[in-house]
Formats: structure tokens, sequence, C-alpha cells
């Protein structure tokens, strides 16, 4: 079950907060090792600014598909299917499970979940 769908941009974290905080009433969920914004009405509602250079290749988007047997059954098909793997199925130290795939489009998605 997907759980929200992330869009993911790059630049200027501390500049983007402030625009999205001060701008557009967002407020800060996370600030390491990315700044996650989100709606305080709708948390899963979230946006996430990373540093130029963080991620090798770097995610258009992120899906959260709500448990890390989900991220591994998405993996498997993924699998299956011979899509291309860019970044290997990894439990991250700040707490999710995930995996980078390229779509057929050629846009790579970061599909995770957070660790229990």
């Amino acid at each position: 079950m997907v759980s929200r769908i992330i869009p993911y941009l790059v630049g200027d974290a501390s500049a983007a907060k402030s625009f999205y905080v001060d701008v557009l009433g967002l407020e800060v969920a996370m600030e390491d090792p990315v700044v996650c914004l989100r709606s305080p009405d709708n948390p899963a509602a979230q946006l996430i600014v990373s540093p130029p250079g963080m991620e090798n290749p770097e995610p258009r988007f992120g899906i959260d598909v709500g448990e890390p047997d989900a991220v591994d059954a998405a993996h498997a098909e993924c699998m299956r299917r011979g899509l291309h793997i860019v970044y290997p199925l990894t439990n991250e130290p700040w707490g999710v499970r995930r995996f980078f795939v390229e779509d057929p489009t050629g846009v790579v998605i970061n599909v995770l979940a957070h660790l229990p």
C-alpha cells in the first residue's frame, strides 16, 4: 500500500526551508540527513530537499510503500521484471529500508518504508 509520494528537490536546503516554511506554511519534520518539510494539517504531504551530490544518482521522488516487507516485495518484482536497480536494497541508519529503481521512463525513484 502506498502511503505517500514525496517529491525531492536538490539545492540550497536553507533557502528552500525558508521559502516553504515562511511563504507556504510548511513545517520542518526532519533536518538530517535531508530537510523534510510537511503540511501541519496533512503530515503525509511532504517534500524533501537534499544538498547537491548527496545521492548518486539523485531520485526524482520517493514512494513510501508503508512496510519494510512491501519494499522487499517491490524489489523482488523489479528484479523479476529486469528493471535497473540503481541503489541496492539497504537499511539506512536514519531508519528506512529502501532501494532506487529506474522506472520504464528512465526516472529514478526511491522505494522506501520506515523501519519498526
